[in-house]
């Protein structure tokens, strides 16, 4: 029962046999703009599987005349007769896998920026993970996501079917009684949204995209970002709307600065179709309309609503705000958007010419990640799986990229974002959770293609001058299996994959130049996600056999990873067949308080008719006890939040009632 690796609006895994690839810029780390004419391509050594080199360097258009041309150039190698090409090459019946690469030569490096040069590095462990203050459950720390509910502590907000509802979350009151709302404002179109909260203000950031997975070459995608004002949580008032041209990938917010990240794919052009004329004719009028074209077609639009005023649509970007990697880092145009809480029209935009369906956050960090083909294990079964990726290549770029991967770095200070690097590996990253970064290091979870073995793979990247080149790896994770969970840490990787039985790694990242598989785990079931309890203790959610295996379900491990080298699964919890441990698909649906040892997670029972329980996990002495609490039914069991509050109380919202949660 493969599944696909965790997913947050994605899906993650860690895999397969890569190689890192050369990388395009020759934009120079501080992100000045004047660049010599004679700047050239930094590539990484050779490997086994050779990456595919590079186009052009990476660089800004002289004028929007140039940047036009940019896209006009690829933009002809992609349409085909019909239009677009299709956004997936065929899949043949003998996919022929390697057996994998050779042992590695080194790779170039030597002179990378690390801030980890010269620092002794502590021993490898897990250290605890709690929800951020706004009481969601993030992936880094300092750094929080969108969810459909937030809370200061005092004030709980809560986006309910397009509407904004405020509760007092300060004053006591008994458990299980519901709270009555302070006050609520509409928020058109925001159906489908989530929310941050900085201050008195709160952002909701909505995904209004719709797309042929299969069919259709670009997204019509909206990203709204609505801004509401909530100093006075009885009268919430809703001060302002923008609206984006293209699909939200990603949304944070640092401090009380929000970014948004949004991806305009390719123009809705009005192509032509053989019918009666032949392909060739077809093809020319097809290339004829892209040579036409003007960079209006190219850039996305953002319109500027106020006070209830509607306002003009006008270019996010400028021209010489779009940097240029690689020509073949895929056809769409990124931007990202950084403003304050709040202000939404003073905003710094760094656009990208190129795509990517992965954007991960750090602290001072963004990254963008495209992979150019589907897993291994979508190969292995039966069509890709990906939703709308406008990166894919024409014909005749599918051997030069498929099975590789992209990923462009981008530095944040304040709400500005500069473009740092780009580099391309062989394999697969499917989602945010397969990416990291730590003191300087990138660090990949990669999965397997047709270019790899059949196996996953840790790899270590550093940025060097405008490339980001591999200086560390560990193959062999997981034969002929995929990637479920990876928790990444200081100088540790925890890696869970899945096939017949679930193997857990533990890789020491301590020197990012030689990572060390210091031990593993081989038990029934598999984990979809990963949270670590503190230097001792993990727990792993997914799923498993129940008793006598005669039936899958959701299930609890308990891991003691004490000692890295032998890792210990220590206890296990099985709800029984057709369960599932919600938190496996969205780690929101999960906290931890380690005040008083409790994990609660929500369960959810039956495919139809659903019934939602909150799992409460009590550790102890190196055992789980659980009791269930029923709270939910039908679809509403997806919008089941337990808000931690400051103070030790926990907050339950489910679809009807915010309530306080008896633990």
């Amino acid at each position: 029962m493969p599944r696909p690796v965790l997913a947050l609006g994605l899906t993650g895994a860690l895999a397969g046999a890569f190689l890192a690839g050369t990388l395009v810029a020759d934009r120079d780390p501080a992100g000045a703009r004047d660049r010599p004419d004679d700047a050239s391509t930094l590539a990484a050594g050779p490997g086994p599987v050779p990456a595919a080199a590079p186009g052009a360097p990476v660089s800004y258009a002289d004028s929007c005349a140039d940047l036009l041309a940019s896209y006009v150039e690829r933009a002809e190698a992609r349409v085909g007769p019909w239009g677009w090409t299709s956004l997936h090459p065929v899949l043949e019946n003998d996919v022929v896998m390697l057996d994998g690469p050779e042992e590695a030569a080194p790779l170039a490096g030597d002179g990378a920026f690390s801030a980890r040069a010269g620092a002794a590095a502590p021993a490898p462990a897990t250290q605890r993970a709690t929800s951020g203050e706004s009481g969601t459950n993030v992936q880094e720390a300092g750094v929080d996501e969108p969810d459909v509910v937030k809370t200061d502590g005092e004030l709980l907000v809560r986006l309910d079917e397009g509407v904004l509802r405020t509760y007092d979350v300060a004053a006591g009151a008994a458990d299980g009684e519901p709270l009555a709302a302070l006050g609520s404002v509409p928020v058109a179109g925001s159906a489908g949204g989530e929310l941050l909260l900085a201050g008195d203000t709160v952002t909701v950031v909505v995904d209004d995209t719709e797309a042929e997975v299969y069919d259709e070459a670009y997204a019509e995608g909206t990203t709204r970002v609505h801004t509401v004002d909530v100093s006075d949580p009885a009268a919430p008032r809703l001060t302002a709307t923008t609206e984006y041209d293209g699909h939200l990938l990603g949304a944070r917010l640092h401090g009380s600065t929000v970014r948004v990240v949004v991806a305009a794919g390719l123009p809705d052009l009005d192509f032509v179709q053989p019918g009666f004329r032949d392909d060739r004719e077809a093809l020319e009028d097809n290339r004829r309309i892209v040579r036409e074209t003007t960079i209006e077609d190219w850039l996305p639009l953002v319109t500027d609503d106020e006070d209830g005023t509607d306002g003009t649509a006008e270019p996010l970007l400028d021209c010489d705000a779009v940097a240029l990697p690689d020509e073949d880092a895929g056809l769409d145009t990124l931007a990202v958007v950084g403003f304050e809480a709040g202000d939404q029209r003073d905003r710094s935009v760094q656009g990208l010419s190129a795509a990517a369906d992965v954007a991960y956050f750090s602290t001072d960090h963004l990254y963008l990640a495209a992979s150019h083909q589907a897993a291994w294990s979508e190969w292995d079964t039966c069509c890709p799986g990906d939703t709308v990726a406008p990166f894919r290549p024409g014909p005749e770029k599918r051997d030069e990229l498929d099975g590789t991967t992209t990923v462009h770095d981008l530095s944040l200070d304040g709400t500005g974002t500069t473009y740092l690097a780009s580099g391309r590996v062989d394999g697969h990253v499917a989602d945010r959770w397969a990416v990291d970064e730590h003191d300087g290091v990138l660090r990949l979870a990669v999965g397997p293609t047709q270019r790899t073995g059949n196996f996953n793979a840790v790899l270590t990247l550093e940025q060097d001058g405008s490339s980001l080149v591999e200086v560390g790896r560990v193959d062999s994770l997981g034969v002929d299996e995929q990637i479920e969970s990876v928790r990444w840490f200081d100088g540790l990787a925890i890696v869970v994959t899945f096939r017949q039985v679930d193997p857990l790694y533990a890789v020491d990242l301590t020197d990012p130049d030689d990572p060390t598989l210091l031990g593993e785990l081989k038990i029934p079931g598999f984990s979809e996600y990963l949270h670590p309890l503190g230097g001792r203790r993990l727990v792993g959610v997914g799923q498993g056999p129940t008793a006598g295996g005669r039936a899958w379900g959701a299930q609890v491990g308990l891991f003691d990873v004490t000692d890295l080298a032998d890792p210990r699964r220590i206890d296990v919890l099985s709800y029984g067949g057709g369960t599932e441990a919600l938190a496996g698909l969205d780690p929101r649906r999960l906290t931890w308080l380690p005040e008083v040892r409790t994990v609660l997670t929500v369960v959810a029972e039956g495919s139809t008719g659903r019934t939602g329980y909150v799992s409460v996990i009590t550790l102890g002495e190196g055992r789980m006890r659980n009791r269930m609490v029923e709270v939910e039914h039908g679809t509403d069991v997806d919008e089941v939040r337990t808000v931690p509050l400051g103070d030790g109380r926990v907050v339950l919202v489910t679809g009807d009632e915010v309530s306080f949660f008896d633990l």
